[in-house]
């Protein structure tokens, strides 16, 4: 069975709460997860959805 590779968020600092990013493997299904989640969520998207987010939030100086 294939592993899922996740990519920290290269916004994150050190000890601090971290998105993390993978693809599905087999899929393309986009995967989010956030570290100090203590469930371990993990939110799935279609490629399109993830590309409007980053999209949109690289557009947004304010979104946090």
């Amino acid at each position: 069975m294939p592993t899922t590779a996740w990519q920290k968020s290269s916004y994150c600092g050190e000890g601090e709460a971290c998105v993390h990013v993978a693809t599905a493997p087999g899929t393309g299904t986009i995967r989010l997860t956030e570290s100090a989640d203590p469930r371990r969520v993990i939110l799935s998207a279609a490629p399109a959805a993830f590309r409007t987010l980053i999209h949109t939030l690289k557009e947004t100086p304010d979104h946090g």
